[in-house]
Parts: structure tokens; sequence; C-alpha cells
């Protein structure tokens, strides 16, 4: 059973990506309402991918990502960015600080479930 931690401070964003995500098989997921729960959750339990949201009220989705890619143990560790900042400086700082894809809400899912399932096999190559 792979693991997904999915992101966001928004319950409703959540149980979308959650339900857009349902078809990939033998994935269970866990929540993190806030960027200071998913380092918690993190460090709690080993997780495949992560969908990480950058707007949070606590710890900024670009400090999870650094803390994330400061640890060898996550090095390569899945992060999908998904977030409103469409704009050109987000997706750069976003992708400088080690995301593997950025996407923007709101996310189509006939494009964000392909996406995820190529990050989740087990023949990707590794960074």
């Amino acid at each position: 059973m792979r693991t997904i931690l999915v992101v966001d401070d928004s319950a409703t964003m959540r149980r979308m990506i959650i339900a857009a995500l349902r078809e990939v098989s033998g994935v269970a997921f866990v929540q993190a309402a806030s960027g200071l729960e998913a380092i918690e959750r993190l460090a709690v339990a080993p997780v495949d991918l992560v969908v990480l949201d950058l707007n949070m009220p606590d710890v900024h989705g670009l400090e999870v990502l650094r803390f994330v890619r400061a640890h060898e143990r996550f090095h390569d560790l899945p992060v999908v960015v998904l977030t409103t900042r469409g704009d050109e400086e987000s997706r750069a700082a976003a992708m400088d600080a080690g995301a593997t894809l950025y996407l923007t809400k709101p996310f189509v899912p006939a494009a964000f479930l392909p996406a995820i399932r190529g990050l989740l096999e087990p023949s990707r190559e590794l960074r």
C-alpha cells in the first residue's frame, strides 16, 4: 500500500484531491490541514507522495518543501505543489525549492490523475 499525504488548509480541497485520486489502486490517503501538521505527519510515518498547497496560515508550503528537501530521508519523495498561485515567480520558487511538479487550481482531474500515477510508478527514475 502506498500513501499520499494531501496538505491543504481547505477541507473541501483535500476532499476534492482525494476524490480525483480514488482511481489510483493500492493507495491510502493521509491529510494535513497545515504546514506544521504536514511536517509532523512526515516525521511519524513514511509517505510515498505529497500533494502540497503553498498558501497556508501557519507554515508556508515553500517552507514545508524546504524542510522535506533538507532531509536525506525525503530526497526522492515526490512533492506535487497544487496551488492557486499561477505566476511564474511562485512556480520558479517552488521548483527551485525542490518541487517535483507544479500545478495550479482549479485542477483538471483528467490531467491530475495521470501525473500522480506516473510519479507513483515504481519504475520512475529517482531524482
